[in-house]
């Protein structure tokens, strides 16, 4: 990770880490990035400004940061098309079918409203190399290789807000392979960029569905709702009138379920869900799935059960594309619900998710429940420990003498079965204690003990 780029892009409390000045500062960064490659492409008679696909989700800093990165763009001679509020993986679709030289999304996904982000796309739907992030990264701090434009070259903004929301919805369609679901589903949009999209999509399905949490506000994005907080659509399920619950995130690139029984079906699940009906129909590149180390165990009882090869990449969904590239494969996913068919999407697309896995049940004429039973889980926990203390505290606890000597203690307790796994988020200041062991008791109590020894560092 870079000095403002995390694992998804530059994120950060609005108004505070995140304000209107750096977004200013990073669209005259990104632009200079785009028209010095313009120039180097392109004769210079051609007279082509580089072009960006601007989208958003619901938060209310959104039109605050639109506007200033739209004004950084343009000052170096960027043309802007504002797409308005849709999806992060819509955004990278229209950017690939417009011939545009990059898509950006003001996101932070999963977080509170107070939160956001900027998420960057080249012109071929997938996220910026570590290079690229870098160039722009020495460009936001240092102005100097920075010129105006002037006169015609500056550049303009297109309004487009939801003009282009239906050509993604009939590409999300298309890759339903047709039949109709017999049960009533209910959705979650989270107040997000799913409000936008969600009805108009499971109309053209032909499900019976109802819709929840899409009056978007600006404040209320994830607020109890959406994959994050699944007990609403779990109490939904308990009423007997759903045969299924979908659940996407803020800016609509996560999904999960529940079933009819109001159990969760979290990412791996899911992926497990996709890997098997992908493969049957002839689809699975390589007989392969890619997951991440934090996949639950359960995965690798999967793949071998099934015959099938299952990797583990860092977690984060660019570094589960780059395994899966390297390893031509076309599927692979987060436990987050974050997954990707690169057949279809060149990023993780939480409403392809949602069609692919009603795919899956319609061919198989199971019931949710039924469809997963069979899917191997460890009991597993993951609490978080929120840093106070930035980086400085990450690097202290994760060094201290009493922290690893603690891991390795209740790693010997586990006894060979299970595992613990600790990692730094890329996105926000804290940091996951993976625990699986034997029982769900047994992992609650070793999580709780490092907790408790990184307390007190």
């Amino acid at each position: 990770m870079g000095k403002y780029f995390g694992t998804d892009g530059i994120r950060g409390v609005a108004g505070e880490k995140l304000d209107a000045e750096l977004a200013f500062r990073v669209g005259r960064a990104v632009a200079t990035v785009l028209t010095l490659a313009g120039k180097q492409e392109q004769p210079p008679q051609a007279g082509l400004k580089p072009r960006v696909m601007l989208g958003h989700d619901t938060r209310i800093s959104c039109d605050m940061l639109e506007a200033a990165l739209a004004a950084g763009l343009c000052s170096v001679g960027v043309d802007v098309t504002m797409l308005g509020v849709l999806p992060t993986p819509a955004v990278a679709y229209l950017s690939i079918v417009s011939q545009a030289d990059m898509g950006i999304v003001i996101s932070a996904s999963h977080n509170t409203y107070e939160h956001n982000g900027i998420k960057m796309f080249g012109g071929d739907g997938y996220k910026l190399s570590d290079a690229l992030e870098e160039r722009i990264e020495q460009l936001i701090d240092d102005s100097n290789g920075i010129k105006n434009a002037t006169g015609s070259e500056l550049g303009t903004i297109t309004l487009d807000h939801g003009a282009r929301t239906n050509e993604y919805v009939k590409y999300l369609a298309a890759a339903s392979v047709g039949g109709r679901y017999n049960g009533r589903i209910a959705i979650d949009c989270s107040n997000g960029a799913a409000s936008e999209t969600a009805r108009l999509l499971f109309r053209q399905l032909h499900a019976e569905f109802e819709i929840m949490a899409d009056e978007p506000d600006g404040l209320n994005i994830n607020h109890d709702c959406g994959s994050m907080h699944l007990n609403y659509l779990q109490d939904m399920m308990k009423t007997g009138r759903f045969g299924m619950g979908i659940a996407f995130d803020g800016d609509a690139d996560r999904c999960l379920i529940v079933d009819e029984k109001g159990n969760i079906i979290d990412g791996d699940m899911i992926l497990a869900v996709l890997a098997l009906d992908l493969k049957q129909s002839g689809k699975l590149k390589n007989n392969a799935f890619v997951g991440t180390v934090v996949s639950n165990a359960g995965m690798d009882i999967f793949a071998r059960d099934n015959d099938f090869t299952f990797h583990r990449s860092d977690v984060g969904d660019r570094y589960v594309l780059e395994m899966m590239k390297k390893l031509d494969c076309n599927l692979g996913g987060e436990s987050s619900g974050h997954l990707i068919y690169s057949d279809i999407s060149t990023t993780g697309d939480g409403q392809l998710t949602a069609v692919l896995f009603l795919n899956a049940v319609i061919a198989s004429g199971k019931t949710v429940s039924e469809l997963v039973e069979s899917i191997p889980r460890l009991p597993q926990v993951m609490p978080s420990f929120k840093l106070t203390g930035g980086a400085e505290q990450c690097k202290r606890i994760l060094a201290h003498p009493l922290f690893t000597e603690e891991i390795k203690k209740q790693e010997a307790e586990l006894n060979g079965y299970g595992r613990i796994h600790i990692r730094v988020s890329g996105t926000e200041p804290i940091i996951r204690v993976l625990v699986e062991a034997e029982t769900m008791e047994k992992s609650t109590e070793i999580a709780g003990k490092i907790l408790k020894i990184m307390e007190k560092l």
